[in-house]
This record gives structure tokens, C-alpha cells and sequence, in this order.
């Protein structure tokens, strides 16, 4: 009985972090297909923004696109590392990891959108 339990266990194991990377491919898939949309529709509509607008709306679409990804990758992050963490230095390696990529979200959310991600938005109501 216990050997069935301990085979459930690592068979558990392997299929959550079998999902943890695949959560992190899907957020660089995201990174690379908002690189490569953004990069896109910046060659398209250059010519008819004046350049400064262009280059902004590309680096917030950019920016966005790099954000949407780093949240997929935090999650992989988690998800692997909890069923994972057998010991206290896993803990440690995730819990920088997360405030790594935690900290480069918010600095990459105030240079595409001008606010800190927990500042409501010019013209917005809180309820």
C-alpha cells in the first residue's frame, strides 16, 4: 500500500511539473508573439504616426506584451516549485525568482502605463 502511495506521489509530481513548464512556454510564447505582433504593426502604421507616437504605442505594446508574459512565468514558477519544494533552499530559489521577475512586472507596468499598477487610472472611479 505504501509503495502504490509513494508511485502516486512522484507520478503526481512529474505531471504538475510537466504542467509548470508548460505554463512557462506558454508565457515565452507569449513574449514572442507580442514581439513579433508589436514589431508588425509598427513597420505597418509607422508611416502615417509621427515617429514619437509610433515609438511609444511600439513600446507599450512591447511592454504589455512582456508583462502578460513575465505573469505566465511567475505561475509556471509557482506551480512547479510547490508540489517540488522538498526542502528550504527550493522555497528560497522560488521566492527570489518570483521577486525578481515580480519587481521587473511593476517597473515595466510604470514605464508603459505612467502609474504604478495599484494607481487608478486618470478618470477612473474606484467603487
Amino acid at each position: 500500500m505504501e509503495n502504490e502511495l509513494q508511485s502516486l506521489l512522484q507520478s503526481t509530481k512529474a505531471v504538475v511539473e510537466v504542467i509548470g513548464y508548460a505554463i512557462e512556454v506558454f508565457g515565452v510564447l507569449v513574449m514572442v508573439i507580442a514581439t513579433v505582433h508589436s514589431t508588425a504593426h509598427f513597420l505597418r502604421t509607422r508611416a502615417q504616426v509621427p515617429d514619437e507616437e509610433a515609438y511609444t504605442r511600439y513600446r507599450q505594446s512591447l511592454g504589455r506584451g512582456i508583462i502578460l508574459g513575465l505573469e505566465f512565468l511567475i505561475a509556471g514558477d509557482i506551480v512547479r516549485t510547490v508540489i517540488v519544494a522538498d526542502n528550504l533552499e527550493n522555497v528560497g530559489t522560488l521566492a527570489l525568482i518570483v521577486f525578481i521577475r515580480t519587481f521587473l512586472s511593476i517597473t515595466l507596468h510604470l514605464e508603459v502605463e505612467g502609474r504604478w499598477p495599484w494607481q487608478v487610472r486618470h478618470g477612473q472611479r474606484t467603487e
